[in-house]
């Protein structure tokens, strides 16, 4: 019977080791031991980093509605609170974007707020 290594399939998993490793710094890129460690890392942390995205942009779309509130003498509660009232069903995330782009609109809107308040 054939003796059976296990060199062909450690590799391939070295080749997609370093692949995944390029570009960092001194021993973390080729050295297997060090890139793995840093592989594992800089994974952890992307899957982190894909939920703080979500919250930092949350955050950054309250702002601007925020700002664009202010303007016209209500607070950002109120205003979430009056569209809720109103039967408004839009996400921030738009509500944002109307705010910068298309202030008439946005100006409906918080007039509508204003009144179910």
């Amino acid at each position: 019977m054939a003796r059976v290594t296990g060199a062909q399939n450690r590799k391939r998993s070295t080749k997609k080791l370093f692949k995944r490793a390029k570009g960092f710094f001194l021993a973390r890129k080729n050295t297997r031991r060090q890139a793995n460690e840093a592989v594992m890392h800089a994974r952890a942390n992307a899957f982190v980093g894909r939920k703080q995205r979500k919250r930092e942009f949350r955050r950054l779309w309250i702002t601007r509605i925020s700002a664009a509130v202010q303007m016209h003498d209500l607070k950002y509660s109120r205003f979430i609170h009056g569209l809720s009232q109103a039967g408004v069903t839009i996400n921030r995330k738009q509500l944002a974007e109307l705010a910068i782009h298309d202030t008439k609109a946005f100006e409906a809107l918080v007039t509508l707020a204003k009144s179910k308040l």
